[in-house]
């Protein structure tokens, strides 16, 4: 049994030629990275129909497509997720139980709220290709420099 989920969808975006797709396809990646949102907001809608039909195995399935489909689209454009969670991660464990008036908790569950002089997580130096797709020349060098 795997717990290691990047490498996993890693491995799947190799077998099936998305990173050679990407790097052969620079024109489309700005429409592919939409289309990988529209994927997750498909994965969404089937999980909420799971839901609305108290059918646990689609829940789940419904779930675990969703951080497929994430994963998958930050792998694609070469994003290192595990630095991401961790800044991610370490960023939500700075937050305190609270109140946020913006999001009612009607169930009473411990809401996280960011508390003064918290600070958000900070990707930069971890954008993969995202800045590439939007520029044009910038993707062919890194064609040429992959090569």
């Amino acid at each position: 049994m795997s717990t290691n989920w990047i490498a996993d969808i890693a491995e799947m975006q190799g077998k099936y030629g998305v990173h050679k797709w990407i790097l052969s396809n620079p024109e489309k990646c700005a429409e592919f990275l939409r289309f990988r949102l529209e994927f997750l907001k498909e994965e969404l809608q089937e999980t909420e129909s799971a839901i609305a039909s108290k059918d646990p195995e689609e829940i789940v399935d419904g779930l675990i497509d969703l951080c497929v489909v994430a994963i998958g689209t930050l792998d694609a454009f070469n994003i290192d997720s595990a630095k991401a969670w961790d800044d991610v991660l370490h960023a939500n464990m700075q937050k305190m139980i609270g109140v946020k008036p913006s999001r009612p908790n009607r169930l009473g569950v411990p809401d996280l709220v960011k508390p003064e002089g918290w600070v958000a997580p900070d990707h930069s130096g971890n954008h993969g290709l995202l800045p590439k797709i939007f520029d044009r020349d910038a993707y062919r060098q890194l064609e040429l420099d992959l090569g």
